[in-house]
């Protein structure tokens, strides 16, 4: 399997993504997509909070699945 790692820069923000070839899939790092989509300044806590008001509402993400750690630009796994 290969996979290749970027950080691609929108509207100055920095976004995880990996490119798996083998599966020909984008991934994301969704609390990096919630910072650019809401300006918050916990992206993390806002994803946090939106997945438990979805729960309580009788709905659920697309998709139930652990967290996965991406690399970022500081080289740490988050």
């Amino acid at each position: 399997m290969i996979k290749q790692n970027e950080i691609k820069i929108f509207e100055d923000k920095n976004v995880r993504t990996l490119w798996d070839a083998n599966e020909e899939k984008w991934y994301l790092a969704i609390v990096d997509v919630v910072a650019v989509l809401t300006d918050s300044s916990n992206p993390r806590k806002y994803w946090s909070v939106l997945k438990t008001r979805l729960k309580a509402d009788g709905r659920q993400l697309a998709t139930n699945c652990n967290q996965l750690k991406m690399q970022a630009s500081d080289g740490n796994f988050t």
